[in-house]
């Protein structure tokens, strides 16, 4: 998927950056990524503890058509499936990884390849297994209420989870 993919003359580049000032709007900007993916897409989601990866993660599966209630980020589980949508959504949380060989176990390749949206939080711990196409979002604090979002090309840095 091509970061300047377009759905009704909207291109992410016209999404995104984009300054959130709440929850609500954070889902928004997830909910709007979620019209430009696509069968295979990857998002790729950076940045530090509660900067808004989940809310954005909540979006896209309600933009795709998911209850965003029963979206919860995978912390624990490290793999969320959710069905019943437009594609079927696979939502990954790396955070308690030790390692890259620790996720191969898992079977990415089934995610990363298969016939949903894979929206991978805390990218960065498994940076070189994101597929160079993915769609890579960072988000960061600007203030106690606010967030930047914005979309990251794959040779930029990606500090933060």
């Amino acid at each position: 998927m091509s970061a300047m993919m377009s759905v009704a003359g909207e291109t992410l580049r016209d999404l995104l950056p984009a300054l959130s000032k709440s929850t609500e709007e954070t889902r928004e900007v997830g909910r709007r990524v979620a019209s430009v993916v696509e069968s295979g897409s990857i998002v790729a989601l950076y940045g530090d503890l509660g900067s808004g990866k989940t809310l954005v993660a909540k979006g896209i599966c309600e933009g795709l058509g998911v209850d965003g209630d029963e979206v919860t980020s995978p912390t624990f589980s490290l793999i969320n499936e959710y069905r019943g949508g437009r594609l079927p959504v696979y939502h990954v949380d790396t955070y308690r990884l030790e390692s890259l060989e620790e996720f191969m176990a898992l079977g990415y390749e089934d995610y990363f390849f298969g016939d949903g949206v894979t929206i991978v939080e805390w990218a960065d711990r498994v940076e070189p297994l994101i597929p160079p196409a993915a769609l890579r979002i960072r988000l960061a604090h600007v203030a106690a209420d606010q967030r930047r979002i914005e979309l990251v090309l794959a040779a930029d840095d990606h500090e933060g989870g």
